[in-house]
């Protein structure tokens, strides 16, 4: 019972241990990122901009009143018989309400309410290109944990070296043919494989509480952070969000060049205006009377004539200074894809020499185990050469991780 009961703890928490992928982590960072929130304010802000811009169809009221005394009023002096004609009066009032409704408008209010989607579409792929920067910085935690968990692997490797040696060099104590020195040398390096571990596990606890800020989520002490895969093609196909941003921002220009061409044309509207006042429209009735006017009212200003080709021109150079800076960008990421391309094919040779010569570094230390349990060498001369393997597999560790980083970096520096 007491087996079963141990083969349970020891299988049950490995299958309830928390497992970890890096697709996960940069998901949940993106989710829990503050500036994210920005992008539903902006979503917010276009909305209620393109519906008030929308409401430029709607009929535009305007009420207007006034009153008014003057010197001298309009008058006929010329007598007609059987007729009298009085003159309206010096002190006059009105009160007018106008009704115009927009019929056309050169497609003034149709480019304003894309100028208002692609300005929203350019603040939102900036936002992009920021969280495309947030996964480099997650992307390096990550591997460091990584890189901590290959290095207690190593420990665990190490200790189970030297609780062998310890043990043939106990063996031989009791036999009189080793002094208990060596059992306090070999002890002594145990406990510095123990020191060994506590560093390594509380580094590791520092990165994991970082991960959290990022992620909003906790990490416990035995999740299991999984080896991504690179998915690793040596192509310079590039795919970043600074280069829909760019795009973007190309549209911008091209839309206000339209506004600038819409502005320019005339616009068609019908009106309706109805008023109360003494006179009215007879000039000759020298009483309070309703009156109206409607039809159709036709503008056209050409004051924006004069500017718009310079407008134009400006907006000519802000796109080519866009093509520079996409031209920049371009080139400095081919750049760089071109020295992680170096980089990872260096570690590639560095790794083949490493498994070499841990091969050659086991075999050294199997011989030396041997020469222990026959007392040719001290324990000494065996921790020499396990410390030797030791130090092999770290660098062999070392170049795996860099391995995968320079990997990652340049899928990452591709934009896939």
């Amino acid at each position: 019972m007491k087996k079963l009961f141990f083969l349970f703890l020891m299988f049950g928490n490995t299958a309830f241990s928390q497992s970890v992928t890096l697709e996960k982590v940069v998901e949940a960072a993106k989710r829990n990122y503050p500036l994210v929130k920005q992008k539903d304010l902006i979503r917010q802000t276009k909305e209620i901009s393109i519906e008030n811009i929308g409401k430029g169809y709607l009929p535009q009221f305007t009420l207007s009143g006034q009153a008014t005394y003057q010197s001298d009023v309009t008058s006929v002096k010329i007598p007609v018989p059987g007729i009298s004609i009085t003159p309206p009066s010096k002190d006059q009032y009105k009160v007018v309400a106008d009704v115009n409704q927009l019929i056309w408008d050169g497609g003034l209010i149709k480019e304003q309410k894309n100028i208002q989607q692609l300005n929203a579409d350019v603040e939102d792929q900036k936002i992009e290109v920021e969280l495309y920067k947030l996964t480099d910085r997650v992307n390096q935690i990550y591997l460091s944990i990584l890189f901590i968990d290959e290095q207690l692997k190593q420990t665990d490797l190490i200790r189970q070296d030297l609780e062998t040696g310890l043990k043939k060099t106990e063996a031989q104590v009791q036999n009189g043919v080793a002094f208990k020195s060596n059992i306090n040398l070999l002890k002594a390096e145990i406990l510095k494989i123990d020191q060994r571990v506590i560093e390594l596990k509380a580094t590791r606890k520092g990165l994991t509480d970082v991960l959290s800020l990022f992620t909003g989520e906790q990490y416990a002490a035995t999740a299991v952070f999984e080896k991504p895969s690179a998915n690793f093609t040596a192509d310079e196909t590039i795919q970043r969000p600074e280069l829909t941003l760019f795009q973007k921002q190309q549209q911008l220009l091209q839309g206000q060049n339209s506004i600038i061409k819409a502005r320019n044309l005339p616009k068609t509207s019908l009106f309706f205006q109805g008023g109360y006042g003494r006179p009215g429209l007879n000039m000759l009735e020298n009483k309070f009377s309703p009156y109206y006017i409607t039809g159709v009212r036709f503008n056209w200003a050409f004051g924006g004539l004069y500017t718009a080709k310079k407008e134009k021109q400006l907006i000519d150079i802000n796109k080519k200074i866009i093509s520079v800076q996409q031209d920049v960008f371009v080139l400095n990421t081919n750049t760089q894809l071109k020295q992680q391309q170096s980089e990872i094919d260096k570690i590639n040779q560095l790794i083949a020499k490493d498994k070499e010569i841990i091969e050659l570094r086991v075999k050294v230390k199997e011989a030396a185990n041997a020469q222990l349990e026959n007392g040719v060498i001290t324990a000494n001369d065996y921790l020499r050469e396990v410390n030797a393997e030791d130090q092999a597999r770290q660098t062999l560790i070392v170049h795996q991780i860099q391995l995968l980083q320079a990997q990652i970096n340049y899928q990452t520096t591709k934009g896939k």
